[in-house]
């Protein structure tokens, strides 16, 4: 067997790139070792994750009018197979959607496990060919090709002393499987994906534990949008939030799983229904073959590749997770059409000013751009203009107004670097940041641009406001920066 562009993985980088060689009218198979395209953003991750978050936000919902508005319903009846049931039929529909599609670009697509010989041959071991071509085509073999696009994405890291025989100590795939509603769910890890699902399971019944080693829930992440989060998940989490402190052993039994911590937040053993394991994510590169090839590793696995997608074999081009951080789908779908139009001899590149970054929590946080980590760690002279959503309305009448939305902003030029927004909606919002550091513009121009009233949009605009000192809703000072 002979192809043109073989792609590794049917994730979002994989089928987009696919896709997109298919419609340029190339010859594209594609071999996945899955049984359903999606790779785990469809089938394990960001898809499940969030079908499962909006049944808690409505949950949440439902609580705050109790609260504020004065309308009470009784206690929430959980179906927990229904629940299942739904998120697999979205995932069921899009990944179908996908194969639909695959065979309406003839795109070949082979279930396989696929490893490099050399430079231009993949040895194909089990699965089953389907897609545009319907010949009979063996789904084990070797097949060669004239470019290959690794995109076999990442796996969720577990360490050698947390990997115990027993269904108790989960990862996130086990976690999005929702074997059942836990007493008592601890959560290792303050990272996003760790707090998504401590919010799935508290608002479905759990009493959930956070244990962080640093100092702060999201390590990395700006901490002026980190603190609403971290208050509100506070009290969702009733205080149990352990910062400073590491989980020192696990011991699984027949009925629980006894932990160990050793710090500042706590210290001491417990015992927990489940524990989810969630400190982080490593790149899927091991038992591809690419020691037979030119490709190199860093030494954290990750394929390195130029801004062109390209790797040291002239063959072999990389992009997702498996080609650097951050690991993030709409990265890779991005990353995999400049892969595409490179093999093309197009002069494509990956420089994106922003990648937007969000996460699905309540409230959501989102970012785009420099960020005020970066600033610090680079010493950047830049100024920053925040604006409180208590100052606005539509955020009073939806009666949360602990967000805010924050530009960081070059003094000398006006010019926009980057954008970080926490509270409901974060994640649509951060769109209108990232069009505006990718064309470079100025601070005024967002104030020049007319927002609908009364939206939490507005204040994308109003937080540009601030930097002149002319926001209607709050008073500060004016600056003589209108040019």
């Amino acid at each position: 067997m002979h192809t043109h562009i073989v792609v590794l993985g049917g994730g979002p980088g994989g089928y987009a790139a696919a896709f997109l060689a298919a419609d340029e009218g190339l010859q594209v198979t594609l071999v996945d070792a899955e049984p359903h395209l999606g790779g785990t953003c469809l089938l394990r991750g960001c898809i499940p994750s969030k079908a499962l978050l909006h049944v808690s936000r409505v949950m949440s919902e439902v609580d705050e009018l109790g609260a504020e508005w004065g309308v009470s319903y009784g206690d929430p009846a959980i179906d927990l197979d229904a629940i299942r049931g739904r998120k697999e039929k979205i995932i069921r529909m899009l990944s179908q959607g996908l194969g639909q599609l695959a065979k309406r670009r003839k795109v070949q697509v082979i279930r396989a496990h696929a490893s490099f010989l050399d430079s231009t041959t993949l040895s194909l071991e089990g699965g089953e060919t389907s897609g545009g071509n319907e010949a009979s085509i063996p789904a084990e073999g070797r097949l060669t090709f004239d470019h290959a696009v690794v995109a076999t994405g990442s796996v969720p890291s577990m360490p050698a002393s947390f990997q115990l025989d027993s269904d108790r100590v989960m990862d996130s795939t086990g976690a999005l499987q929702l074997k059942d509603v836990p007493g008592s769910l601890l959560i290792i890890g303050g990272g996003y994906i760790g707090l998504e699902m401590g919010t799935v399971y508290a608002h479905l019944g759990s009493r959930v534990s956070v244990v962080e080693l640093q100092d702060g829930l999201l390590p990395g992440a700006d901490r002026d949008l980190v603190k609403p989060l971290h208050k509100r998940l506070h009290e969702l989490f009733e205080g149990r939030i352990y910062l400073e402190t590491k989980v020192g052993a696990l011991g699984a039994h027949a009925d629980h799983v006894e932990v160990g911590f050793e710090g500042a937040g706590k210290f001491g053993t417990e015992r927990f229904d489940r524990v989810l394991v969630s400190v982080g994510r490593r790149p899927n590169t091991s038992g591809l073959g690419l020691e037979n090839t030119q490709v190199r590793l860093d030494d954290r696995g990750f394929i390195q590749c130029d801004d062109q997608q390209r790797t040291n074999d002239p063959n072999i081009l990389a992009i997702g997770d498996v080609a650097g951080e951050p690991m993030l789908a709409h990265k890779a779908t991005h990353e995999g059409r400049i892969a595409v139009e490179v093999i093309q001899g197009r002069p494509a590149r990956f420089d994106a000013q922003a990648i937007p970054a969000v996460v699905f929590t309540d409230p959501e946080i989102a970012w785009a751009g420099l960020t005020d980590t970066q600033v610090q760690q680079e010493n950047r002279n830049v100024t920053t203009s925040i604006y409180p959503w208590a100052a606005s309305g539509r955020a009073q009448a939806l009666g949360r107004t602990e967000g805010l939305t924050k530009w960081i902003i070059d003094p000398e030029t006006n010019r926009v670097l980057g954008c970080g927004i926490v509270g409901p909606g974060a994640g649509e919002l951060i769109a209108e940041a990232v069009l505006a550091i990718e064309m470079g513009c100025e601070a005024r121009d967002l104030t020049d641009s007319i927002h609908p009233h009364p939206t939490l949009s507005e204040t994308v605009m109003n937080a540009a406001e601030v930097f002149y000192g002319t926001a209607t809703e709050i008073y500060k000072p004016r600056r003589d920066k209108r040019t």
